[in-house]
């Protein structure tokens, strides 16, 4: 039952994040960054992407995904056609991964040690859902306050 709460909630962000970087009216705004705001729009789809393929398509689904993190904040100008493949792509990694995971293997230790304590699957990829809702609404904002 989690798996599929998961999976729909996966997918409605993805979802929505693609649409958060249609709605840009100018694509060069994708990437502006302004006084406190650090991160662009585009560099936080490149993090989501890199972070969902990383912890649930390499970890969990053995994809052979390598991360290159630093590029998801150092990276400029990806188009948005890219990016929106990027999401798409993703989107059938996470389902398929999850498709896999049995309700056992929720309660299983995360492979790897991402904070400082040991957590179950299922604990981190609850974790994973809201950082993506997290850095969806950081792009809302930013798309809202500098997309002008």
């Amino acid at each position: 039952m989690l798996i599929e709460t998961l999976i729909r909630l996966f997918n409605r962000d993805l979802n929505k994040l693609k649409e958060e970087i249609n709605l840009y009216k100018d694509e060069f705004n994708l990437w502006k960054i302004n006084g406190s705001i650090s991160n662009s729009a585009g560099n936080l789809c490149l993090h989501l992407v890199g972070n969902l393929n990383h912890f649930i398509g390499a970890i969990l689904g053995d994809t052979g995904y390598v991360r290159q993190r630093d590029l998801e904040f150092s990276l400029k100008n990806v188009s948005r056609a890219e990016m929106i493949k990027q999401v798409d792509d993703t989107m059938l990694v996470v389902e398929s991964v999850l498709h896999q995971l049995t309700e056992a293997d929720l309660y299983k230790e995360y492979k790897i040690h991402v904070f400082k304590n040991p957590m179950t699957t299922e604990y981190f990829l609850v974790h994973l859902t809201t950082h993506l809702a997290y850095h969806l609404g950081q792009i809302n904002y930013h798309r809202r306050l500098l997309d002008k």
